[in-house]
């Protein structure tokens, strides 16, 4: 079962390594910070492998990153240990700039009906279009 996780890095440990029946071996456990509701949940997760525990390095604590992992579980002398394995980190892709501020238009294209970000700055210089603008009430600073 492959899940996702969007959060941020609060939380590094060191790496472990060993050696096994099956050769060497390197582990890195990290944390992640996470909103679910409304209060913040944190969980800790592990990358295996030379390859994952460097890829890991390029991360800081207060990244924001998107992590792909599957869970796994095993049992230990009756008892049960659960296992997040990290399999893919990225970078979380940052929100758009000013994204609630309005950019989109609004009514039918062509109509003129989109708005600035400040229509007070519009207005005084004449750059940009005031809602419901009609072509004759906007200046044209085009030299054509």
């Amino acid at each position: 079962m492959a899940l996702e996780i969007e959060g941020k890095i609060i939380r590094k440990l060191g790496v472990q390594s060993g050696t096994s029946a099956r050769g060497e071996w390197s582990k890195q456990e990290f944390v992640i910070e996470f909103q679910e509701g409304n209060y913040p949940s944190q969980v800790c997760l592990s990358v295996w492998g030379a390859d994952k525990v460097k890829d890991l390095e390029k991360y800081q604590i207060g990244d924001k990153v998107k992590v792909s992992f599957n869970i796994s579980s095993r049992e230990y002398n009756n008892r049960w240990y659960t296992d997040l394995r990290a399999w893919k980190i990225e970078t979380e892709a940052p929100a758009p700039e000013n994204y609630t501020t309005g950019f989109a238009p609004t009514g039918v294209e062509g109509s003129g009906n989109t708005y600035t970000p400040n229509p007070a700055e519009a207005a005084s210089t004449g750059h940009g279009f005031v809602e419901n603008a009609s072509a004759d009430q906007v200046e044209d600073d085009l030299p054509f």
